[in-house]
Formats: C-alpha cells, sequence, structure tokens
C-alpha cells in the first residue's frame, strides 16, 4: 500500500512539472512572437545570412557527397512482458541537415534535424517529417501514429487524448506495419484501439519519461504544419 502511495505522489509531481514546464513554453513562445515583431527588417536580413552560413558549414562538415545518411543507430528492438519493444543498442542525436534513413517505421530515435515539431498536444492532419518528429521524441514526446486502416472513432478520440496532454503529438503515417502505434525516445508499441488500457499506461510512462534525453526541452517554438 505504502508503494502504491509513493507512486501516486510521484506521477502527481511529474505531472505538475509537465503543466508547469507547458506553462514556461507558452510564456517564452509569447515572449518570441514580441521579439519577433519588434525587430527590424536589418536584424531580419542579418539572421537570414547567419542561418545560411550555418547551414553551409554544417554541410561541409557533413562530408559533403551524399544527401542521405543512415541514423547511426545501431541496435535491435527487444519486447517486453508488457507488450513494449525497447531500442537495444546506440541511438545518435547528433543534428543533420541530411535525409536520415532510419531503422525503424517510425522511427524511435537516431541523428535528426535541429528543429523539433511542435508537440505541445498537437494533432496533425499531414504525415511528418521523420527528422523533425526524432527532435520532439528527444525532449519527450510521446508520438501517436495511425495509418489508413485505423478505425475513424479510434483516431478521433485519440486526437482528444493528445490535445489535453503535453509534450504529445499526432500524425498519419501510412508506411507503418500497424494500425495504431505509440512511439518514444527508444520505445515503441502498437495498441488495438483507442479504449486500449496501454494507451494509458503508454503515455503514463513515457511522456517525460525516465527514457528523455532533454526533459524539459521546448515542445513549442518548433515546426508546425
Amino acid at each position: 500500500m505504502g508503494s502504491a502511495k509513493a507512486k501516486n505522489i510521484s506521477n502527481a509531481a511529474r505531472k505538475a512539472r509537465i503543466e508547469e514546464m507547458r506553462r514556461a513554453d507558452q510564456a517564452r513562445e509569447r515572449r518570441n512572437r514580441v521579439l519577433a515583431i519588434g525587430g527590424s527588417v536589418v536584424a531580419v536580413a542579418a539572421l537570414v545570412v547567419g542561418v545560411v552560413l550555418v547551414a553551409q558549414s554544417q554541410d561541409d562538415g557533413d562530408g559533403g557527397g551524399s544527401a542521405t545518411s543512415d541514423a547511426k543507430s545501431d541496435g535491435h528492438f527487444t519486447t517486453g512482458a508488457d507488450g513494449v519493444k525497447t531500442w537495444k543498442g546506440t541511438l545518435s542525436r547528433n543534428h543533420v541537415t541530411k535525409t536520415v534513413q532510419y531503422p525503424t517505421e517510425p522511427p524511435v530515435g537516431g541523428d535528426h534535424n535541429q528543429v523539433w515539431m511542435n508537440c505541445n498536444g498537437n494533432v496533425y492532419t499531414k504525415p511528418l517529417n521523420n527528422m523533425n518528429a526524432v527532435h520532439s521524441l528527444e525532449h519527450g514526446a510521446v508520438w501517436v501514429t495511425y495509418t489508413g486502416k485505423a478505425a475513424k472513432a479510434d483516431i478521433e478520440a485519440l486526437g482528444a487524448k493528445v490535445r489535453k496532454t503535453p509534450y504529445t503529438l499526432m500524425s498519419p503515417d501510412d508506411k507503418q506495419a500497424d494500425p495504431i502505434m505509440l512511439t518514444a525516445w527508444g520505445h515503441q508499441r502498437t495498441v488495438k484501439s483507442a479504449s486500449d488500457p496501454d494507451v494509458d499506461a503508454f503515455f503514463e510512462k513515457f511522456v517525460q519519461g525516465e527514457q528523455t534525453p532533454e526533459p524539459g526541452a521546448a515542445c513549442t517554438g518548433g515546426l508546425s504544419q
């Protein structure tokens, strides 16, 4: 009983911390908008030049020749008794500009774009660039994906859950093996429906969970469709 009480206290503390980070994200986003509006044309031009120079520098440092690279994520999945697959091996975390070929779909980690997809309960209606979504996973987000075989009712119910949950995002992915999949950094599972109890269990464990490489990093201020 004491263990259950301690777990409940821990979960409540984590939820409070996530909500506080969400408020900080929103404040940061408002502040950034004000700064952007107040910036001069000269400053914007200088920023564009700087971005170009950084991109060129990254391209030069990336080896130049090929337009793609692998994720440098050697390893394999092992499946636990709870049905969650855990990646055993290396998941590199470099920011790259070239297209990354990931060994899994959806990917569970690896090299990625320097800009993340917004994951503050964002529900996207078009497939995402994996390289941006992986950056969201690095920030501790859970990524819900589905194919055209998923029931409309399940898609709607999952969307409603994501919208009210900070550090989550959702998008279609017809390249994945199963109709509904849940992904976190280094972890993944298939669920049968939106009402599957494994959905809540996965969210509870992996939204800003212990697997997060960059806990507390922003889930706003990135890309949106």
